[in-house]
């Protein structure tokens, strides 16, 4: 799996947490985070780039483990590419379809909440619903830091709830890979009755879904090996694993 930093880990936490014997390698792209900000084009060639990477490793299965490279380059590699993709959306559908305000929030990056995909997803579900968009700009580079919980990211994501507290929200949908390691500081500012929803878990659910309907999934039942790549500083991706087994962390500059 790939993600523009060191938030698709909790992804990757998911997935290790559903199939603990696969073997996963990781691609922190951290050098080049936020693609949220970036260009269509951009995108795209940064996620061609991590996919040759993860195909000469022989990946027989990729997770675009980030919001903005899945609404914006997923059709393409599926397209370009032999191997399965999986993408994360954010979790729209079931929000809509248990909110009783009838309003949602969801935060997400800018290149996730311009993309044509994240709009088709809003319209075929959301209907009735009304949501609340917030782009999160500034948060990636603070988790990025490991400044989950400093004063400046309360300060970001104070002003960025506060138009959603006041429509009346009841669920806040993350439409970032960085976002779930913030949910200790959101739970802490958003009023009880919000229920905070990530793409994880389902993430985790169809990764095992299309390995086992390709005959994919390892037979053997022993623990798999978990490998990391980062092309910026390797102690700020070991401190979002520090709950995980031993893992092998290394630099690839890509």
């Amino acid at each position: 799996m790939f993600d523009s930093g060191v938030g698709g880990t909790s992804i990757w936490k998911e997935v290790r947490k559903r199939l603990p014997y696969e073997d996963t390698i990781f691609l922190a792209d951290s050098k080049n985070a936020p693609y949220g900000e970036k260009s269509e084009v951009e995108i795209r060639e940064l996620s061609i780039k991590n996919t040759e990477l993860l195909l000469e490793q022989k990946c027989k299965l990729i997770i675009v483990a980030c919001n903005t490279a899945t609404t914006n380059a997923i059709d393409y590699l599926r397209k370009t590419y032999r191997v399965p993709f999986i993408g994360i959306e954010p979790a729209i559908k079931p929000a809509a379809l248990q909110s009783t305000s009838k309003t949602v929030g969801i935060l997400a990056t800018k290149g996730t909440l311009s993309s044509s995909l994240f709009h088709s997803t809003a319209e075929n579900y959301a209907a009735g619903i009304q949501i609340v968009e917030q782009e999160g700009t500034g948060l990636v580079p603070l988790i990025e830091a490991g400044q989950v919980d400093s004063e400046e990211t309360r300060t970001l994501l104070k002003r960025y709830l506060a138009p959603m507290i006041k429509a009346n929200i009841d669920y806040l949908v993350l439409g970032c890979t960085h976002y779930p390691y913030l949910v200790p500081t959101l739970r802490s500012l958003l009023p009880k009755q919000v229920k905070i929803i990530d793409s994880g878990a389902a993430v985790a659910k169809q990764t095992e879904a299309v390995l086992e309907k390709n005959n994919a999934l390892k037979a053997a039942r022993k623990k798999g090996l978990s490998t990391f790549f980062t092309n910026h500083k390797v102690e700020t991706l070991a401190s979002f694993l520090t709950d995980s087994e031993p893992t092998e962390i290394a630099y690839l500059n890509f």
